[in-house]
This record gives structure tokens, C-alpha cells and sequence, in this order.
């Protein structure tokens, strides 16, 4: 038995996650992967390609194989490509900070089932971080560490088995991340005719942030119509976003594809955080709608207890649990690329309705966040009648809604108001946050 410091970092919506070796250090990637090897079992381990990522993956390793349990280093994958890996180990650990800039890096956890780690399993690893113990194996019977180089191409070929051949024209920006290493090669194989951008995988992220936003695809938005293509994909570092670009260079953003994909996928039910459009309330006036806090994990753990047929975010995460249970931006951008095969992006956004949607933010004290809080409940309770607390304050109104929640990464409070008229979206707004800065004064 031997002792070891505390954890420098906790698990937040999306695992472990802060700066590279200085908040997520080799020190904390080895007692999780000592927490991993008591706890589940064989793992299997991937990363994108932050700088940082061999060192980190390289202590996770030591640390299972402490315990005695044995290894499986997957190497550079995507995210959804390490998940669908995890089905034949106890688990899978994935070294990434996703869309976070270069100089972050992170650890995110896997079920078998394709899932992320639940609030209860990641709260179990945490206690067992905190009691600052760990049983090591025997000199003869620690673990052993293998290497795997097919999970790439399996992944290809399970989405090849459930989509069809497209020939479009395709433009990808894969922002130097992980899915340098399959959505390009995915697609041809399909048939589409590809253009790559930042398809080398970089740690430095030299050609864009890693996050996928329209800021950030400048390139790619002059690039699908200078090349004549009919669509432009982009991923985030890890891949497991997805967002598009039409034929003619037009940015087509989280909301707009959850409005399509849910429009496509949805007989009976789907799962949204608080923060997705009331759109998808007036397409799929049958479904049911469930909504999460912000996150993905919470989405996929409402679909799989719902045994909903879709899920997303805004963000860009997109879920079909036929699939797997985690946010797949590749398989998401091979089913984008058939239904393009179909009619025009284009097209197919024209037919979903845009409501107006007004979002601000205000600063807070965070050392008063207590204090702040049971001020703005019951004065966003004073506002409407319907108010739920899933993630902040949703307010629903006949005509629109509000949503009042803390930021999870600087101490501001964000506000978001949105209604089919854009007066009344701006007086939702207006009277929202008039409120919400008396509650935070």
C-alpha cells in the first residue's frame, strides 16, 4: 500500500479537464488509472494529439497497470472511434480537452455500452482519489500492455454497414484533431469526392482553435464554395462535435442541425439540454422532449432511460443510440452527407424555422455565490409560473422562454431569452436580465 497527494482537479460535465501538465498533470493521470484498474478492470486508452497526450496516456497506463489489471493503448483516435474500442474492456479512458485550446488536456472516461461515466461512477473515482490509497500488485503480477491498431478501421466499417454511398463534393476541416485519422478516409469510402483541410494532426492546432465555430471556419466557409463542393464538415479536436457548411459557404450551427437530425431521426421522443430551441417542440408536435442540464453525459443518460431515438446539443454533440451512446461527429457527418446526397443543405435548412434568440451575460462575486443564488430563485420564480430547475432557471412563457444559469468555467451569469417575435424576444430578455442583475447586485 502506499500513499499519494490529493487529486489537483475534479471531474466536471465533460471528465476531468484544465491545463496541461500544470491542472492535469502525469501525477493525477496515474492514481486515476490506479482508481480505473481497482475499480473496473482492463482498459482500453486513447488520446487526440494535445502535446501533452503520450505523457498523460503514458502514466494512465502505469497506474492500471499497478493494480494488476491490463492495458490496451488504442494511440491516437477520436473520441467516438476510442468509445465504440470500449465495448470489449471493463472501460475506456480517452486523454483529451476536446474543443479547448491547445495548451489544455483532460480525461474522460467510458462505459462499454458507448456511454460516458455517470455523475455516480465519476464520484467514485473521485472518493477513491480522495482516500489517497491504493493497492498495488504484486511485482509478478502487475499488468501487461498491448496495442490495438484496428479500432480505426472497424469504425469505418460499422458506419459504412448503416449508411449509403453519397457523391457529393466535400470539403472537411478537421482542425488538426483526432479525426484527421478517419473522417476524410470515411467519406471516400463512401464515394464523396473529399477535400481535406487541417488533416494533419497537430497538438499545436496550427490552422484553428479546436473549437468548431463560425468564427473559427473562416477557411472552410470560403473553401466549400471555392471549390465548388456541396458541403463542408467540421470537427472539433477529439471529433466528437460536428457542425456543417453549406454549398455556399453559409456557417450551419448546433441548432439548426439538431432541428434536422431530430426532424429525421424522432418517432417518439428526444432529449435536449435546457438550452435547445423551442423549434423542436413545433416540428415534432407528437414527440416527447426531455430536457438535461448542459452536457452531454446527461443527455446520453436521459437517452438510454428514456429509450429515446435522438439526442443532441446545440454545441454541436450529436447522439444516435442505435449507434452508441456517445456523441459521434463522425458517423454524425456520414449521416449528414446522405441526407445532402438527398436534397441541399441549403434546402434543408430553409424548411426549419429561426426564431429570434438574444443571449448576455453579467458578472458576479463568486465568494457571495450562495447568497446570489437564493436571490435570483425566487426572483426568476417571481417572473413565471412554470419554472424548472433542471440546469438554472427555465422560464416558460405562452409565447417564448428564458433560461438564468451560472457559467461553469468564469463567474458570470448567462442569460438566454427566445420567442417566434423578436419584440417580445427582446422584452423576455430585457425583463430577465433586469432581474437577474438585482438578484447578482
Amino acid at each position: 500500500m502506499h500513499a499519494v497527494s490529493p487529486p489537483l482537479t475534479r471531474f466536471g460535465s465533460s471528465g476531468i479537464r484544465g491545463r496541461g501538465n500544470v491542472d492535469v498533470t502525469p501525477d493525477l493521470a496515474l492514481r486515476v488509472g490506479m482508481a480505473l484498474g481497482e475499480l473496473h478492470g482492463p482498459t482500453i486508452v486513447g488520446r487526440d494529439p494535445r502535446l501533452t497526450g503520450p505523457m498523460l496516456a503514458h502514466a494512465l497506463i502505469a497506474g492500471v497497470l499497478s493494480t494488476g489489471s491490463d492495458v490496451v493503448d488504442a494511440g491516437l483516435v477520436s473520441t467516438p472511434t476510442l468509445a465504440r474500442g470500449a465495448a470489449e474492456y471493463a472501460c475506456g479512458a480517452m486523454i483529451t480537452a476536446s474543443h479547448n485550446p491547445a495548451p489544455d488536456n483532460g480525461i474522460k472516461l467510458w462505459n462499454p455500452d458507448g456511454m460516458a461515466f455517470d455523475e455516480g461512477q465519476q464520484k467514485e473515482i473521485e472518493d477513491h482519489l480522495d482516500a489517497n490509497r491504493f493497492q498495488a500488485a504484486a511485482w509478478d503480477h502487475v499488468g501487461t500492455v498491448a496495442s490495438r491498431h484496428d479500432l480505426i478501421e472497424r469504425h469505418v466499417e460499422a458506419i459504412l454497414r448503416e449508411v449509403g454511398r453519397a457523391k457529393l463534393r466535400v470539403v472537411v476541416d478537421c482542425g488538426c484533431g483526432a479525426t484527421s485519422t478517419i473522417t476524410p478516409h470515411l467519406l471516400r469510402r463512401m464515394g464523396c469526392d473529399v477535400v481535406a483541410l487541417n488533416a494533419q494532426a497537430d497538438g499545436h492546432f496550427p490552422g484553428r482553435d479546436p473549437e468548431p465555430t463560425e468564427e473559427n471556419l473562416r477557411l472552410l466557409m470560403s473553401t466549400v464554395p471555392a471549390a465548388k463542393a456541396d458541403l463542408g464538415i467540421a470537427h472539433d479536436g477529439d471529433g466528437d462535435r460536428m457542425v456543417a457548411v453549406d454549398h455556399e459557404g453559409r456557417f450551419v450551427g448546433g441548432d439548426a442541425l439538431l432541428a434536422l437530425f431530430a426532424k429525421r431521426e424522432v418517432r417518439r421522443g428526444l432529449v435536449v439540454p435546457v438550452d435547445a430551441s423551442m423549434v423542436l417542440e413545433d416540428l415534432l408536435p407528437k414527440a416527447t422532449i426531455w430536457r438535461t442540464r448542459v452536457g452531454d453525459v446527461y443527455v446520453a443518460a436521459e437517452l438510454k432511460r428514456r429509450g429515446a431515438d435522438f439526442g443532441g446539443e446545440p454545441s454541436g454533440t450529436w447522439i444516435f443510440p442505435k449507434a452508441s451512446y456517445c456523441p459521434d461527429g463522425v458517423y454524425a457527418a456520414a449521416r449528414l452527407v446522405s441526407l445532402v446526397a438527398e436534397n441541399p443543405l441549403a434546402s434543408l435548412v430553409r424548411g426549419i424555422p429561426r426564431y429570434p434568440v438574444i443571449r448576455g451575460a453579467i458578472g458576479y462575486d463568486a465568494s457571495k455565490r450562495g447568497a446570489i443564488e437564493a436571490r435570483l430563485d425566487s426572483a426568476m420564480r417571481a417572473l413565471a409560473s412554470d419554472v424548472t430547475t433542471v440546469d438554472g432557471w427555465r422560464l416558460q412563457f405562452d409565447d417564448g422562454w428564458a433560461l438564468v444559469r451560472f457559467s461553469g468555467t468564469e463567474p458570470k451569469i448567462r442569460v438566454l431569452a427566445e420567442s417566434r417575435d423578436e419584440a417580445r424576444a427582446k422584452e423576455i430578455y430585457s425583463t430577465v436580465l433586469s432581474s437577474a442583475k438585482g438578484a447578482a447586485a
